[in-house]
């Protein structure tokens, strides 16, 4: 037990040591911001190659649970390593920004899973904490790590790579995960790049979906709904090259026998800094059922959390590709 204690604090910083130009980061608090009104979505994300200095991802170490710190020592690999820690740091320090009735220290935030494995904070605080119903999605690629926020209403959100390359042929992994609608119009589409552009795009708005319901791909494989264009799903397929486009409603369809799946949901697809594909998945509310011409306000904040921030929302780096959204200034 005495080799543990004494080894764990080393192996905690070489863990940390990713160069030798290592940047001290500066003391800097959070700063607070307003909570989602209804119908709208935060998007947060942070780059890893951003995030440098050993004194600066010692301390988002420092705000975790032992269980959450033990989960990222077993884990094989520095990259793997740092990118569970900023997934991590990034909901604690996101989620403690909101003003609130009382302050709630990053390293405070308790979290469950439902009964299907999502996460989701855990309200059961001391009676003079009162917290509205925050809910919250995390998605990461080895470049880019996201969080989406909401209040009252569940969230998916999913990040891709668009030079995102398939080991395996798209229209074989289609056929295996993807509706018949969905292999439809892919077959139809000749260009490869175009092909597999329009494959992640696909992928990723599926994959916020599937989070957004929360029961988990098992519950909701992809093969069982269809996600087009609203103009376009009475034909039943989406209209090639271009099947994602901003120019229409993004909507969800079921399809099978499955009862579990439902079509109220709002859709936002994302092109950030031209080399991610993004996608956001908000329940409608249950009085605006079938009004789809309503849109999502989304505000997105590139962040380093501890260190600053910048909204992003309407600049060049993040530009609309699909659904219908209202980017908001933060």
């Amino acid at each position: 037990m005495s080799s543990m204690r004494y080894n764990k604090p080393r192996l905690i910083m070489n863990i940390y040591c990713f160069g030798r130009n290592l940047v001290t980061a500066p003391s800097c608090s959070l700063s607070p911001v307003h909570l989602p009104a209804q119908k709208e979505a935060h998007f947060w994300y942070v780059l890893p190659d951003e995030v440098k200095g050993t004194n600066l991802l010692n301390r988002y170490f420092e705000i975790l649970t032992p269980c959450e710190k033990e989960n990222i020592l077993r884990m094989r690999g520095e990259e793997l390593k740092k990118s569970a820690l900023l997934s991590r740091a990034l909901v604690r320090t996101t989620l403690s920004r909101y003003q609130t009735n009382c302050h709630v220290d990053p390293k405070s935030w308790k979290f469950r899973k439902n009964d299907h494995g999502k996460p989701e904070v855990d309200c059961q605080y001391a009676d003079d904490w009162s917290l509205p119903p925050l809910h919250f999605n995390i998605s990461h690629t080895s470049s880019l790590i996201a969080c989406g926020v909401t209040v009252g209403s569940p969230i998916g959100i999913d990040v891709e790579e668009k030079q995102r390359r398939l080991k395996n042929d798209i229209l074989a992994f289609a056929r295996r995960y993807f509706s018949p609608h969905e292999l439809e119009m892919l077959t139809q589409i000749v260009d490869p790049e175009l092909q597999r552009q329009e494959f992640i795009k696909l992928w990723t708005l599926k994959e916020a979906y599937v989070k957004a319901l929360g029961r988990g791909f098992s519950a909701s494989p992809f093969n069982t709904f269809t996600v087009g264009l609203r103009d376009h799903m009475k034909g039943g397929i989406h209209v090639p090259p271009h099947g994602i486009s901003k120019e229409a409603e993004i909507t969800v369809e079921p399809f099978g026998e499955l009862n579990n799946l439902s079509s109220n949901w709002h859709f936002v697809l994302l092109e950030l800094l031209g080399s991610h594909y993004a996608a956001v998945c908000v329940e409608k509310e249950s009085t605006n059922t079938g009004k789809g011409s309503i849109p999502v306000n989304l505000t997105i904040r590139k962040t380093i959390p501890f260190v600053g921030d910048e909204c992003v929302s309407g600049t060049d780096p993040v530009v609309v590709i699909g659904g219908l959204s209202k980017l908001l200034v933060c």
